[in-house]
């Protein structure tokens, strides 16, 4: 079973950058999609960056001009640039792959903490 590990969460200042990292454990072939989503305590999940097979990203409003995503396809891998970070942006943050079209694969999530 593939897994996605995520790594980079913690705990930063406002105003302080990280930098969010998410591998498949193994190889994935024909993936469409690459994503983070966010959720914090008492609100539903939401949809924070993508970045598709062409290259197209989309961003939620509440991050443009301050995330960035990319990926590594040779490494399976997606990135999430987080700079000007603010306390909102507290939250477990999970990325996601999108296979086929249709078979999802989900990391286990990764706590990002921002301090006023």
């Amino acid at each position: 079973q593939v897994q996605l590990v995520e790594s980079g969460g913690g705990l930063v200042q406002a105003g302080g950058s990280l930098r969010l990292s998410c591998a498949a454990s193994a190889p994935i072939f024909n993936i469409n999609a690459m994503g983070w989503y966010r959720q914090a305590p008492g609100t539903q999940r939401e949809l924070v960056a993508r970045i598709f097979s062409g290259g197209t990203t989309n961003y939620a409003d509440s991050v443009k001009d301050r995330f960035t995503i990319s990926r590594d396809n040779a490494k399976n891998t997606v990135y999430l640039q987080m700079n000007s970070l603010k306390p909102e942006d507290t939250a477990v943050y999970y990325c996601k792959f999108i296979r086929g079209g249709r078979y999802e694969y989900w990391g286990q999530g990764t706590q990002v903490t921002v301090s006023s």
